[in-house]
C-alpha cells in the first residue's frame, strides 16, 4: 500500500473505530463482534507502524498509556469550577426556587424552566480541545487549579480525541464527571481481592483512584467513563441554554447523560427527584442524587455566584444508604475462583428502601481490622456492592461474651485445606472438585487456549453441572451418548461432535494441561515454562519449592502457589482419573544449542520489522525468552520508535540496548 492510499485508509479505520467505540461504550449497543472490532484495531496499528509519520495524537490507538510520570502538574481552570450548594429536603428545594424568582424580581406564582440530571458520584474533570482536538484534561481540585491528568483521561474510551465536527470550535472547555459503573467496580475490586491488595470502599474512590495514577497504562485497564454536564469557556461555539448544551454534544461525540431532563417548573422537579429515587437501584452507576439548575444561560449569568457555588443550581441528596442492625453470624463462603471470604448475616434492616440481611466482609485481614464479631452492632452501607458492607463497630454495643471469628483451615464446600500465598491478603480453597470452583474450572479448562474442547460451551457446562453429570474436570472424559442426549435441543450428530472434540483433547501439549488445570498465577507462560522444565505430569507433581524458585522468572509466590496445588490430594486424584480416561499430554520439544538459549529479550517501541508475536517466536526458536518487563535477569532490550519506561529502566540497570535491525543480525549470525 502506497502512502495515500494508506492515509486514506487510516482516517476509514478510525472513523469506524471510534463509531463503535460509541457504540459499544456510550450507547450499549454494539454493531460488530469483539473479533471484528479487534481485527480493525489491529489492521489501524499496523498501518500506523508502517507509516509512522501518519500517527496522530487523537488516534484510537494512543488509548493504551502513556510512560508513567514523576509527579502531576498543576492545571488552573480559566473559569471557576464551583461546587454545589446541598439540598436534603423537599423544603429546601422550594426554598431555592423562590430565591431565584426573588434575586430575579419575579412573582412567587411565576414558573421557571429547570433542567434536572442525576447526580454522579464520580470525579469531576475539565476537558479543553483546541481546533477539536483533545488537548488538557485536569481534575477540579480546589475549583481554581487542578491537577494534569491528561494521558490517563485519553485512556477513558467514552472521551472523545477528536470532536465530531466538521468546524468545531477554536476553544471548548467541557465539565464532566468520570465514574466507574456498579459492574466494573465489582469486577476491579474482585481482581484486587484475588490479587491480594485491599478493595475499594465504593466506586467513587475506584474512579478517583483509577485517574490519579501515575503510570496512565493503570488507568487504561480500568474501564471509567464519563458525562458531560457543563461548558466552561468556549471560542467559536454558543449555548443558550443547558438543555440545549445537553442535547447537541452528544452529535458532536460528547457523553450526556439521557436522564437529563428539562422540567417546566419547580413542581416537576419534586417529581423528577422522586422518579430518580425509585430508579436508583436499577441503574447499572452510582447517583447520590439529582442536580438541579435554570436552564437558561442568560439568567444564570444573571443570578451570578455566591463566594463558592452558583445561585442557579442545588444539589438535591438522597438519604444516606448507612443503617445500624446486629450481626448475627458469620459465614465463611467460598467464590468461584477459590478464593474463602468471611460473610456477615445481619438482623434484616432497610437501607435506602431496601431489606439487607447479609453483608461482605471482604477479606479475614479486613474482619481483623475491623474488629468484627458476631453479635456486634454494627453500621452496613450500601455504596455499590451487590453485597452490602459492614463500615464499622459500635464498639460501646458489644456483647460481654463476643469472642473472635476464627480464620477457617479447611474449605466449608469441599473440606480441602485452604492456603494463603505469600504476598496475598486472600485464603483460598485450591481444590479441584470444589464445588463452589467447579463450573469456572470446567469452562476454564475446555477454552481455546487450554484442552480446546470445540463446542464445550458455557450453555453445554451448566447443563452438565445442571443434570448431575460432572463433578470435576475428569468426569468429561467418561461422558457417553446418552449422557448428551438428556441435553436440551441435542441430536445424534451434535452429541458425537462433542464427544470427538472430548476425545481429540487427549493430545493436547503438555503446556496446555497445565495451563488447564487452572492453577493460581499459572497463565500460559509459566505454564510453557513448567513443561519445557520438567517434561512430564510425574515430574511437575513432585517438584520442590527449589526447584521451581532454580526457574528463570518463577518467584516465591507462584512457587507456593504449584507446591499447594499438588500437594492437595484431591487434585491429585483428579490427574490420575484423566490419565486413566487416556488423557496422555504430549511433550514439546525443547531447543537445544539455539543461538538465544539461556538469553532474555524485552521489546519495547513500536516496532515496524516485525509484530510482537513475531519477535517471541523468533527468540523462542532459537531457545530463548522473550519477557515483558525488564530486569537485571535481561540480556537485551530491543527498542522500537516511542520507546518509553522499559527503555528507561533497561539504561537504569545497564541492559544492553539494541535496535531491530542489531536484533535481526544477531538472529543471522
Amino acid at each position: 500500500m502506497d502512502k495515500p492510499a494508506a492515509e486514506r485508509r487510516i482516517s476509514e479505520l478510525r472513523n469506524q473505530i471510534n463509531h463503535h467505540n460509541w457504540r459499544y461504550y456510550v450507547e450499549d449497543q454494539p454493531e460488530i463482534s469483539d473479533a471484528d472490532y479487534d481485527k480493525l484495531f489491529h489492521e489501524l496499528v499496523k498501518l500506523e507502524e508502517q507509516f509512522p509519520d501518519l500517527a496522530s495524537a487523537d488516534s484510537p490507538t494512543r488509548r493504551v498509556g502513556a510512560p508513567p510520570l514523576d509527579k502531576f502538574v498543576q492545571v488552573r481552570h480559566r473559569s471557576p469550577m464551583l461546587s454545589l450548594e446541598d439540598a436534603f429536603s423537599e423544603a429546601e428545594i422550594l426554598d431555592f426556587d423562590e430565591r431565584v424568582k426573588r434575586f430575579l424580581g419575579l412573582p412567587a406564582d411565576k414558573d421557571i424552566d429547570y433542567v434536572c440530571e442525576p447526580k454522579m458520584d464520580g470525579l469531576a474533570v475539565e476537558l479543553i480541545y483546541e481546533n477539536g482536538a483533545f488537548t488538557v484534561g485536569s481534575t477540579r481540585g480546589d475549583g481554581f487549579v487542578g491537577e494534569d491528568v491528561t494521558q490517563n483521561l485519553k485512556t477513558v474510551k467514552t472521551i472523545p480525541l477528536r470532536l465530531n465536527l466538521t468546524h468545531p470550535p477554536q476553544l471548548l472547555e467541557l465539565r464532566g464527571e468520570v465514574y466507574l459503573s456498579l459492574a466494573a467496580f465489582q469486577k476491579l475490586n474482585q481482581e484486587r481481592e484475588e490479587a491480594g491488595e485491599p478493595p475499594f470502599a465504593n466506586p467513587r474512590n475506584a474512579a478517583a483512584g483509577s485517574l490519579r495514577q501515575l503510570d496512565s497504562k493503570i488507568t487504561a485497564k480500568r474501564p471509567l467513563s464519563i458525562f458531560c454536564y457543563a461548558p466552561g469557556e468556549a471560542t467559536g461555539a454558543e449555548f443558550t441554554s443547558q438543555h440545549g448544551f445537553l442535547t447537541n454534544i452528544p452529535h458532536w461525540g460528547v457523553p450526556a447523560n439521557p436522564l437529563a431532563r428539562k422540567v417546566a417548573n419547580i413542581q416537576e422537579v419534586l417529581a423528577y427527584y422522586r422518579e430518580m429515587a425509585a430508579k436508583r437501584d436499577s441503574l447499572p452507576y452510582e447517583i447520590d442524587g439529582v442536580v438541579v439548575k435554570v436552564d437558561s444561560f442568560a439568567i444564570q449569568r444573571e443570578l451570578g455566584e455566591k463566594t463558592r457555588s452558583p445561585r442557579w443550581a442545588v444539589a438535591y441528596k438522597f438519604p444516606p444508604r448507612q443503617a445500624i442492625t446486629v450481626v448475627e453470624r458469620i459465614v465463611p463462603s467460598v467464590g468461584r475462583t477459590g478464593v474463602v471470604t468471611p460473610v456477615a448475616f445481619l438482623r434484616p434492616v432497610e437501607v435506602s428502601g431496601v431489606t439487607v440481611s447479609r453483608a461482605t466482609l471482604h477479606n479475614w485481614e479486613e474482619l481483623e481490622k475491623k474488629d468484627i464479631r458476631e453479635g456486634d452492632t454494627v453500621v452496613v452501607e450500601r455504596a455499590g456492592d451487590v453485597i452490602p458492607a459492614v463500615v464499622q463497630v459500635v464498639a460501646d454495643q458489644r456483647p460481654k461474651d463476643a469472642a473472635k471469628f476464627p480464620v477457617p483451615q479447611t474449605c466449608p464446600e469441599c473440606g480441602s485445606e485452604v492456603v494463603k500465598i505469600p504476598g496475598e491478603v486472600a485464603i483460598r480453597c485450591m481444590g479441584l472438585s470444589c464445588p463452589a470452583q467447579i463450573r469456572e474450572s470446567i469452562i476454564h479448562f475446555a477454552s481455546r487456549n487450554a484442552m480446546d474442547i470445540d463446542g464445550l460451551g458455557e450453555k453445554y457446562i451448566e447443563q452438565l453441572l445442571r443434570l448431575g453429570l460432572v463433578k470435576n474436570v475428569a468426569d468429561l472424559y467418561y461422558l457417553t451418548k446418552d449422557h448428551f442426549m438428556q441435553f436440551e435441543r441435542m441430536g445424534d450428530k451434535l452429541a458425537d461432535n462433542l464427544l470427538t472434540a472430548i476425545e481429540q483433547s487427549k493430545q493436547r501439549e503438555l503446556s496446555r494441561f497445565i495451563y488447564a488445570l487452572g492453577i493460581r498465577q499459572v497463565g500460559e507462560h509459566t505454564a510453557k515454562l513448567l513443561a519445557k522444565s520438567f517434561g512430564s505430569m510425574e515430574h511437575l507433581e513432585k517438584t520442590s519449592a527449589e526447584e521451581l524458585l532454580s526457574i528463570r522468572e518463577i518467584g516465591p509466590q507462584v512457587a507456593s502457589s504449584i507446591l499447594s496445588f499438588f500437594h492437595n490430594q484431591e487434585n491429585l486424584l483428579v490427574i490420575r482419573r484423566l490419565v486413566a480416561a487416556g488423557v496422555k499430554p504430549t511433550v514439546e520439544e525443547k531447543t537445544v544449542g539455539g543461538k538465544f538459549t539461556g538469553r532474555t529479550f524485552v521489546f519495547t517501541g513500536s516496532l515496524t520489522r516485525f509484530s510482537r508475536d513475531e519477535a517471541k517466536r523468533m527468540v523462542e526458536n532459537e531457545g530463548g525468552h522473550a519477557a515483558g518487563s525488564v530486569s537485571k535477569k535481561t540480556d537485551y532490550v530491543v527498542a522500537g520508535a516511542e520507546a518509553g519506561s522499559k527503555l528507561d529502566k533497561a539504561r537504569e540497570l545497564g541492559v544492553q540496548v539494541i535496535t531491530e535491525e542489531e536484533f535481526l543480525q544477531l538472529l543471522e549470525s
